[in-house]
């Protein structure tokens, strides 16, 4: 089904293509060429995942919408990236080995890529439903600041279209300091499509926003946060939350590990209070 799916979608999207130039036609035709390499690929991907990627082809009928401009077109690009390469970090179940399991059941596990390094993955369930978690995850989030005390300050930069935005990102300094004030600026893209929500992102450039005097650049990605009903209980939401970041400056491996790991027992723990307001 998914091949022929996708000889269709080409078709259609042909006629667009002729009229497409420079990087609005390489974005469209990397999406392109990824479907079909998806669906020539056995055995399949879970059916959340699958879900996600095929439908991340409406990139190209986004493109039609709005003219974007070159640069806006290069942050689409870097978001979908992020994306597809979070997803397919996460569908493969091998090697990922305990760090920390929760008296409530939260659990967080990593393992070590080639092309990444040491990447975490946390696995929560919580108990509101996903409309509203993606509500507190995504439209509120500048007000993170608010509630989580590892983030000291979110801002959006830039809104490209509907699902892309440029934000820049403070985090707040570990007790005793161990960890210096960092910060971070990203291109994020959401996807919510049927039952399951992704909310990827990356590391970027951005010329208006240039390192900050006190802070230390870091950079993160890919990372993905996926937001799932848990099955028979709607009112119930499964986050699985995949953070890769490199915290630059000269610090031991064992306290990064530790901070990253505690950072997300942490996250789960007031998203809860957070939402139980």
């Amino acid at each position: 089904m998914l091949p022929a799916t996708s000889k269709l979608c080409a078709a259609i999207s042909y006629r667009h293509l002729r009229n497409m130039t420079g990087l609005r036609r390489q974005a469209a035709v990397a999406i392109s060429q990824e479907l079909s390499r998806l669906a020539r690929r056995s055995p399949g991907p879970s059916t959340w995942v699958h879900q996600v990627r095929r439908r991340s082809s409406l990139l190209s009928s986004r493109l039609e919408e709005k003219p974007f401009s070159e640069m806006e077109m290069s942050y689409i690009k870097q978001g979908e990236e992020a994306l597809q390469k979070s997803l397919k970090i996460l569908e493969d179940q091998d090697d990922w080995k305990t760090e920390t399991v929760a008296g409530n059941g939260d659990k967080v596990l990593s393992k070590v890529l080639p092309d990444v390094g040491k990447v975490f993955r946390l696995e929560v369930v919580v108990d509101q439903p996903l409309d509203t978690v993606y509500g507190e995850l995504v439209d509120n989030m500048e007000q993170m600041g608010d509630w989580n005390p590892n983030v000291e300050e979110v801002r959006i930069l830039e809104k490209i279209g509907k699902d892309t935005v440029i934000t820049h990102e403070k985090a707040a300094a570990t007790p005793g300091n161990i960890v210096g004030p960092r910060d971070f600026v990203s291109v994020r893209c959401s996807r919510r499509r049927g039952s399951t929500c992704v909310l990827a992102g990356t590391s970027t450039t951005y010329g208006a926003m240039p390192e900050q005097e006190g802070f230390i650049r870091a950079e993160n990605g890919p990372t993905c946060m996926v937001l799932r009903p848990l099955p028979g209980s709607p009112s119930q939401t499964r986050l699985t939350w995949l953070l890769s970041i490199d915290l630059k400056g000269w610090l031991p491996k064992t306290i990064i590990n530790q901070v990253l790991s505690q950072t997300q027992v942490d996250f789960a723990k007031h998203l809860r209070q957070r939402l139980a307001r």
